[in-house]
C-alpha cells in the first residue's frame, strides 16, 4: 500500500501523536527555566500517547498478509505500549501526590511497571525468527554493540550520574535510576541485535524506528539527574514521549510496507560510522575535562586526540579505498548473477511467449512423476496456424501464439505448468485435479481460446485441439506424452476445436493408421492408384462439358479406400506431393490423348485438384510448366482446382496459383462456402471458376438459407463473369432448379457416377448413351 492511500483514521492518528509529543517536548523545554503552576499537564501527553501507539501496534497485529510471528511481535507492543502509559500515570502519581510533591520520586509500583515494560520488549524481539549470521558477522556486531555501550556509559557517568547527589538528596536513593538506565542499555542492545539480523516479515524500517526510539529513550532517561532540582519537569516527558511516538510510527511504517518475501538477508553495510562518533564523543570529553587543568596534561591530551584522530582518518581512508573496490566486484557479481538468471530463463522459457518450454516441462513431468502426485498431461495444437502464417504472415501468427498462450495461462491455478514445445504446440501439467474438474477447465479453455481476437488490423476466431491423459502408476514421461499426442490427434481428426480423452482403443486405431500410411507410401509403386472422371455437363441437354479427375486408391487387403480417409493421412505424412505430382502426369496425359483423339469432341476442361501442400512446395508451378510444355497441350483446357482455405490471403500458395494463372491453366475454388469465405477471393485471385458445394444444392429445391445462397452466387459470378458449377446434384428437381436460377454446369451422381477414362472415350466416341439430362418443359 502507498503511503498516500492510507487510511484516514491512521493519519489522524500519526498526526495526533505528533502534536502531543510536540507539547510534551515543549513543555519540558520550556520548563527548564520556568516553573509550572500545573504541573500535571506537562505529564498527560505521554499516557495519551500511549493509548495512539497502542491502537496503531493494534491495527499492524491484525494485518492478515504478515506472518503468525509477525503479527504476535506487534500485538506484544500494543501491550508495551499500554503498560507504558499506565506506568507514566503511576509516576505521575508518585511525583505530584507523593510526600514532599512535586518531586523526581520513583515508587516501587513504578519501578515494576517500567521493568515489566522494558522485559516484555526484549521478550517479544527475542522470540522474532532471524536471518542467519556469519560468525564474523556477529564479531563485528559485538564490536559495535561494546563500542557504543562504553561509550554511552562513560558520557553518561561523566555528565550524569557524577551529579547523583543531587538526585539522591531529592529521591532518597540513586539505585531505581541506575537499574532502570542499565536495562535501558540492554534494551537497547537487544533492539540494535534484532535490526541487525533481521526479523521475518518484520519491515526493517519499522525496526530501526523501534531501536533508534530505544536508544533516545536510553539517553534521555540517564538525563534525570540533571533536572534533579526542577522537580516540577521529568526526563520522562521526553523518553516516555518518544518510546511511544516511535512505537506508534514503526507500527504505521508495517501497516504500509509490503511484505518482506526475501529469502536471504538484507546486505550488510560496508561501512559504520558508530566508531568514528565514538571516538569524536570520547575525545571530546576527555578535552573539557582535562582543559580546566591545563599544562602537560593538556597537551598529553591534545595529542592522544589527534594522535586518534588521524589513526581514524587512516582507517577510514583504507576503508573507503577497499569499499570502492569491493563495490566494483559486488557489481560485477551482481551482473554475473543477472546474466546466470537470464540464461536459466532462456534455458527454460520459449522466448516468444514467455511461457515455459519443452525442457522446462520435461522437468516438471519428472520431478511430479517421483512425487508419485495426482495429476494429468494434456497435449494442445493449434488448429490452422500454419494458414495463418501462410496467409497472413509470421507476425501475426507469431501475436497468435502469444495471444493463445496467454488464455491458456491465465485460466490455470498455481502449481499448474503451460509450456511451448515448438511451433503450434502446447503442453498442459493439471496437479491435484480429479477427472471431472480436468474435463471442465478444458472446456473453458476450449471456449476461451475459440473468443475473437483482433490481431494487426485482422479479426481472427482460433480453434484448438486437445488430448489429455490421467498418470498410472508405473508411467513415465514419455509414455505420457505419447497418449496425449495420440488423444490430441484423434481430436483433430474429428474435425479439430475439442478436446478427448485418451483411450486405449485409440492405439489400436492409431496402430492402424500407420500401417495404411505405409501401405500408401507404396501404393504408388504397386500401381494400386488409378484415377476415375466424374463429367461435368451443361444445362439443360446434359451435354458433356468437362472432367474432374478423381484419384482412388485399391488396397488389397481393404479393398477401396475412400478418399475421405486416405487423403487426410497423405496430407499428415507427406505423401500428398508425390501423390499429387502422379495424378497430375497421369491427368495430364489422359488430356492430351483425348485431345489427340477426339479432337473438338474432346472434354473443354479437365479438373485437377491440387492440394494445399502441393501449392507450397517450391518449384511447384515451374513443374507444371514443364509437364504442360512437354505434353503439348492446350494449357486452357486444364483447370487447377484449389481450395479457400489454401490461398485465402497471402503466401507462397496463393503466388503458385498466380503462377498456374500465367501458364493457361484456369483456377477454379472448390467447396465455395464451406471454409473461411471471403467474397474478396473472388477479385484478388485469378478465379475463373467458382464450384458450388454440395452442402448448398442440397437445399435448392427448399424454401431455405442454402436456396438463398445458391440463388445469390449466380448473381455474383455473372457479373464477375467466372463460371458456376454446381456440386453433388443427385435428382432431377435439383437439376432443374439451378438451370432455373441461370447455372449452365453441374455435376453430381443424378448426371453420372465417376468414370474410368476409358467409358470417357466411350461416351465421348458416341458409343455409350448420353448422359442424364433434365427436361425443360
Amino acid at each position: 500500500m502507498r503511503p498516500d492511500a492510507l487510511p484516514r483514521p491512521s493519519r489522524v492518528v500519526t498526526v495526533a501523536g505528533v502534536l502531543l509529543f510536540v507539547l510534551s517536548v515543549a513543555w519540558f523545554v520550556l520548563g527548564l527555566g520556568h516553573v509550572w503552576r500545573h504541573p500535571a499537564l506537562g505529564w498527560l501527553p505521554t499516557p495519551a500517547m500511549s493509548v495512539l501507539a497502542t491502537y496503531a501496534c493494534w491495527r499492524a497485529g491484525r494485518r492478515a498478509d504478515l506472518d503468525a510471528s509477525t503479527r504476535r511481535f506487534w500485538r506484544q507492543m500494543a501491550l508495551i505500549c499500554g503498560l507504558l502509559g499506565i506506568a507514566v500515570l503511576s509516576n505521575m502519581a508518585d511525583a505530584l501526590l507523593g510526600p514532599g510533591g512535586p518531586s523526581q520520586v520513583l515508587g516501587a509500583r513504578t519501578l515494576v511497571l517500567y521493568f515489566a515494560t522494558l522485559a516484555i520488549a526484549m521478550w517479544a524481539l527475542l522470540r522474532l525468527p532471524t536471518w542467519g549470521r556469519s560468525r564474523a558477522d556477529w564479531i563485528r556486531f559485538g564490536l559495535d554493540s561494546s563500542i557504543v555501550l562504553v561509550t554511552t556509559t562513560g558520557l553518561a557517568w561523566h555528565f550524569s550520574f557524577s551529579k547523583l547527589s543531587a538526585w539522591t538528596a531529592q529521591t532518597g536513593s540513586a539505585m531505581p535510576l541506575v537499574a532502570i538506565t542499565a536495562l535501558a542499555a540492554v534494551s537497547m542492545i537487544t533492539f540494535a541485535k534484532v535490526a541487525f539480523a533481521g526479523a521475518g516479515n518484520l519491515d526493517r524500517r519499522a525496526l530501526h524506528i523501534l531501536a533508534g526510539g530505544v536508544v533516545v529513550s536510553a539517553i534521555s532517561g540517564a538525563m534525570s539527574p540533571f533536572v534533579a532540582d526542577r522537580p516540577y519537569i521529568s526526563t520522562t516527558f521526553l523518553a516516555g514521549a518518544m518510546s511511544a511516538l516511535t512505537c506508534l510510527l514503526a507500527a504505521q511504517r508495517q501497516e504500509r510496507a509490503p511484505v518482506v518475501t526475501a529469502e536471504r538477508p538484507p546486505r550488510r553495510r560496508r561501512f559504520t560510522v558508530t566508531p568514528y562518533l565514538a571516538i569524536t564523543a570520547m575525545s571530546a570529553m576527555l578535552i573539557s575535562v582535562v582543559a580546566p587543568h591545563g599544562g602537560e596534561d593538556l597537551a598529553v591530551a591534545l595529542f592522544a586526540v589527534t594522535l586518534t584522530g588521524l589513526v581514524a582518518v587512516r582507517q577510514a581512508s583504507a576503508l573507503r579505498d577497499n569499499n570502492r573496490l569491493l563495490g566494483t566486484v559486488d557489481a560485477n557479481l551482481r551482473k554475473l548473477q543477472d546474466v546466470q538468471q537470464e540464461l536459466a530463463h532462456q534455458v527454460s522459457h520459449d522466448p516468444l511467449t514467455e511461457i515455459g518450454n519443452r525442457a522446462m516441462f520435461t522437468a516438471q513431468l519428472t520431478s511430479v512423476l517421483g512425487a508419485g502426485e495426482r495429476f494429468h498431461v494434456v497435449l494442445v495444437d493449434l488448429d490452422d496456424f500454419k494458414e495463418v502464417n501462410d496467409r497472413l504472415g509470421h507476425g501475426v501468427g507469431d501475436a497468435l501464439l502469444k495471444a493463445v498462450s496467454r488464455r491458456l495461462h491465465e485460466r490455470l491455478r498455481p502449481g499448474d505448468t503451460v509450456a511451448r514445445l515448438g511451433g503450434d504446440e502446447f503442453t498442459l501439467l493439471l496437479r491435484g485435479r480429479s477427472d471431472r474438474e480436468t474435463a471442465a477447465l478444458l472446456t473453458d479453455l476450449t471456449e476461451a481460446v475459440r473468443e475473437p481476437l483482433l490481431l494487426d488490423g485482422h479479426d481472427l476466431v482460433a480453434r484448438i485441439s486437445a488430448g489429455v491423459t490421467a498418470a498410472e502408476p508405473g508411467d513415465t514421461a514419455e509414455e505420457l506424452m505419447r497418449r496425449a499426442d495420440v488423444a490430441m490427434y484423434t481430436a483433430k481428426s474429428s474435425g479439430g476445436g475439442r478436446w478427448t480423452w485418451f483411450d486405449t482403443i485409440m492405439d489400436q486405431l492409431a496402430d492402424a493408421d500407420a500401417r495404411l500410411g505405409n501401405d500408401l507410401r507404396q501404393a504408388l509403386a504397386r500401381d494400386q492408384m488409378f484415377v476415375l472422371y466424374q463429367p461435368i455437363v451443361e444445362l439443360p441437354h446434359g451435354r458433356l462439358a468437362g472432367v474432374e479427375a478423381l484419384v482412388r486408391w485399391r488396397h488389397p487387403e481393404h479393398g477401396l479406400v475412400s478418399p475421405a480417409v486416405f487423403i487426410p493421412l497423405a496430407e499428415r505424412n507427406g505423401t500428398i506431393v508425390e501423390l499429387g505430382r502422379w495424378i497430375l502426369r497421369q491427368v495430364v496425359a489422359q488430356a492430351t490423348e483425348w485431345e489427340r483423339a477426339y479432337g473438338l469432341r474432346a472434354p473443354e476442361k479437365v479438373s485437377i485438384n491440387i492440394s494445399a501442400r502441393q501449392l507450397r512446395e517450391p518449384g511447384f508451378a515451374a513443374e507444371v510448366g514443364e509437364l504442360l510444355r512437354s505434353s503439348g497441350i492446350d494449357p486452357h483446357r486444364l483447370v487447377a482446382e484449389v481450395t479457400e482455405t489454401a490461398v485465402l490471403g497471402t503466401g507462397e500458395a496463393l503466388d503458385a496459383v498466380h503462377e498456374l494463372h500465367k501458364l493457361g491453366m484456369r483456377v477454379a475454388l472448390d467447396d465455395f462456402g464451406t471454409g473461411q469465405s471471403s467474397l474478396s477471393l473472388l477479385v484478388d485471385t485469378p478465379v475463373r471458376v467458382l464450384k458450388v458445394d454440395k452442402s448448398f444444392v442440397d437445399g435448392v429445391t427448399a424454401r431455405s438459407s442454402q436456396a438463398v445462397i445458391v440463388d445469390g452466387l449466380i448473381g455474383i459470378t455473372d457479373g464477375l463473369r467466372i463460371e458456376a458449377v454446381a456440386e453433388g446434384v443427385e435428382s432431377a428437381d435439383q437439376a432443374q432448379r439451378l438451370y432455373e436460377v441461370g447455372y449452365q454446369y453441374a455435376q453430381g451422381f443424378h448426371f453420372s457416377r465417376p468414370m474410368s477414362a476409358d467409358d470417357i472415350g466411350l461416351l465421348l466416341g458416341g458409343v455409350r448413351a448420353e448422359i442424364s439430362t433434365i427436361s425443360t418443359d
